[in-house]
């Protein structure tokens, strides 16, 4: 319930603003205001991901699982990540 309670409120809002959006986008002006308010939630979200991704990774082995997702999303050969894995297994066993 929790979660609904968090998510709904925007779903509702979006559904009901998006036939509003292409008519605001003609408008100099709000095409502007809406070109700053898309540029402020993306700094927001680049600001919270890179906090929790300081909080997130506090030793070696949270690194280099950070690192691996990192190369999944740049789509990096499967054999090379399987490769690496393997060796940062190698490397974590060696020095615990």
């Amino acid at each position: 319930m929790a979660t609904v309670g968090v998510f709904l409120p925007s779903f509702v809002l979006v559904v009901l603003t998006a036939p509003l959006i292409p008519g605001l986008r003609r408008l100099p002006w709000t095409a502007a205001l809406l070109d700053g308010v898309s540029v402020a939630a993306l700094a927001l979200m680049a600001s919270v991901t890179w906090q929790l991704g300081r909080a997130a990774v506090v030793d070696a082995p949270t690194a280099l699982l950070a690192v691996a997702i990192l190369l999944l999303r740049l789509r990096v050969n499967s054999t090379r990540l399987v490769l690496l894995g393997a060796a940062s297994g190698f490397l974590i066993k060696a020095a615990g």
